[in-house]
């Protein structure tokens, strides 16, 4: 992998980052600087448009086959973590376990970088994972096009909550990582104009389905956003910036929020 930091990151470079570093698809990092990752992290929902589509397409398959909805609803949530090598869910964990230990920020960074998954991390997985599942399965359980559309938007969600965590102004807790790699590299404004992006997206997919439709999804993207920068805003207070762990963490929350709310509607 070559540092090309003096040349400017084409739309292939920019593709390359965020499916290399977000997904586990076969695709090749050919650099790793500043620009790239500019463009990698603008990049992102593009990444989560293809990790929810396969996700609903899994989902739809085992509900058409008969398995009912809450089997689909444990298939849809398996998805992401596959694509992801379970490397969010690791982070929600670890972020946990750092928060919850209470300590400085220095020791709590410490605790998120050891191997092991303390008792906070294994709370909030299963606490997370059963909230994406029941959500699920009701929305399953409503008719499974109501499912495969909360899958590919709560993917959407939550790598366009990474877009946002990767704006200027917010500084990387470690000098090392993906943390490291992606804060501050997207400016402000760009970062609002892809969540407006996503959000209107999401509208448009659901407004087959009727206005209330697209507004209740419109409004599920952005209670994913509010929850991932609530979190972000706290892991700030704590750490003193973001780490990959951190990333994990957002895209876990905004995701879960976004499910939970379109489950409620």
């Amino acid at each position: 992998m070559t540092d090309t930091t003096s040349s400017r990151a084409t739309p292939g470079d920019a593709l390359r980052f965020a499916f290399g570093t977000l997904t586990v698809l076969p695709v090749t990092l050919t650099r790793w600087d500043r620009r790239a990752a500019r463009g990698g992290m603008l990049a992102a929902p593009l990444a989560g448009l293809v990790v929810g589509g396969c996700a609903a397409a899994a989902g739809a398959l085992f509900w058409l086959l008969g398995s009912g909805p809450l089997l689909a609803a444990v298939v849809t949530a398996a998805v992401p973590a596959v694509l992801t090598r379970g490397l969010h869910l690791d982070g929600l964990a670890d972020v946990a376990d750092g928060l919850g230990s209470g300590k400085p920020a220095e020791d709590a960074l410490r605790i998120m970088k050891q191997s092991d998954i303390g008792p906070f991390g294994v709370i909030t997985l299963l606490l997370t994972l059963l909230g994406q599942v029941a959500a699920l399965d009701r929305l399953y359980a409503a008719g499974w096009t109501h499912g495969v559309l909360a899958a590919a938007v709560a993917a959407l969600a939550a790598r366009c909550a990474l877009t946002l965590a990767s704006r200027a102004g917010v500084p990387a807790a470690r000098p090392e990582g993906l943390g490291a790699a992606v804060a501050g590299v997207v400016p402000v404004r760009a970062a609002l104009a892809v969540a407006a992006a996503s959000t209107l997206a999401a509208a448009c997919a659901a407004a087959p389905a009727g206005p209330y439709a697209a507004v209740h999804t419109g409004l599920a993207v952005l209670l994913a956003l509010a929850g991932a920068e609530l979190l972000l805003r706290h892991c700030r207070r704590r750490f003193g910036g973001v780490t990959g762990d951190v990333f994990g963490a957002l895209a876990e929350t905004a995701a879960t929020v976004a499910l939970l709310t379109a489950a409620l509607g």
